[in-house]
């Protein structure tokens, strides 16, 4: 034999196999299965972690079986008081794009708080000028700018009111022109 010969590779030697990725596919896939039924078993409240709010404030919740109350909501709406927000209006935008935000809102707050979150109503009003001012015209023209935008305002009021005073911020008018 010939030395050339010995160093060519074997006819019957068969070309290496790649290695499967159809265990990486099926484990990604699985993976992301996984993910998405944790998100909505958590998201939907099949499984309470401590970001929802507790399903009864100290109040046991009455079992009515599906009949409607005789009284409508008034059960529920007992146990509100609103504080009524004085319009502001709200100059944004350069002098050469002037844009004006009409801005009215109502604060939602238990009936034995709606003297203290009124008292303190010129310290919300300027939050809420402050922040409003803060903004761009794209900001509030953006879609679903208003639900971020309400969600930021009830933040920086409650910051202001203090702790469990103010339930919700709602939004009476928002007009931009």
């Amino acid at each position: 034999m010939s030395d050339a010969t010995a160093d060519t590779p074997a006819e019957d030697d068969a070309p290496a196999k790649k290695p499967s990725r159809l265990p990486l596919i099926i484990g990604l896939v699985l993976a992301l299965a996984g993910g998405g039924g944790g998100f909505y078993a958590t998201w939907s409240g099949l499984i309470p972690l401590g970001g929802g709010a507790p399903a009864a404030e100290g109040h046991a919740a009455p079992d009515t079986h599906g009949a409607p109350d005789a009284h409508g909501d008034a059960g529920a709406m007992a146990d509100v008081a609103f504080v009524e927000l004085p319009q502001l209006i709200i100059s944004m935008g350069s002098t050469a794009d002037l844009h004006h935000l009409r801005f009215r809102a109502s604060l939602e707050v238990a009936p034995q708080h709606a003297a203290e979150v009124s008292a303190l109503q010129p310290r919300v009003m300027d939050v809420l000028n402050t922040y409003l001012r803060a903004l761009a015209p794209a900001d509030i023209e953006a879609p679903g700018a208003l639900i971020k935008l309400r969600s930021q305002m009830l933040r920086r009021v409650q910051l202001v009111a203090g702790d469990g005073r103010v339930r919700d911020l709602l939004v009476l008018e928002f007009v931009l022109t």
